[in-house]
């Protein structure tokens, strides 16, 4: 029986970590294949999230983040085409990604089908390190 990699934060010293737990699983739980994608770390705080949808349109497009998740959805309008063989997949999907914590999405680009969502981690001032003078 394989044990639950979650088990760690129902003990009582991860305090508040539940609602964290419940959005990453399901993030987790949508895992799919479709779009296909990739995660690129730029450097220490900056990534680019590329995802591949050929034969969408930017309208086609919709890119939000909620509560700490980035959601891509992709809804096409059916054409009144008639293909012989239609290979491009562009059926409706969702694809959500877990952010950490101070990851913030800061911009989007779209070009010959490829998606690229930049996410920054950006930390407050109030959060970052400071040495205290000893008096």
């Amino acid at each position: 029986m394989m044990k639950d990699p979650w088990a760690i934060f129902n003990d009582p010293f991860f305090i508040g970590f539940n609602r964290n737990l419940n959005r990453l699983n399901h993030v987790y739980a949508e895992n799919q294949s479709y779009p296909p994608y990739n995660v690129i770390k730029l450097d220490e705080d900056s990534y680019q999230v590329e995802i591949a949808i050929a034969g969408f349109d930017k309208k086609d497009i919709e890119v939000t983040v909620d509560n700490g998740t980035l959601i891509v959805k992709g809804n096409k309008e059916e054409s009144d085409t008639q293909f012989v063989h239609k290979g491009i997949a562009t059926r409706k999907f969702t694809r959500s990604f877990a952010l950490g914590e101070y990851m913030e999405v800061v911009g989007a680009d779209f070009e010959n089908g490829m998606l690229k969502i930049n996410v920054d981690r950006i930390v407050p001032e109030e959060k970052k390190p400071k040495t205290i003078k000893i008096k």
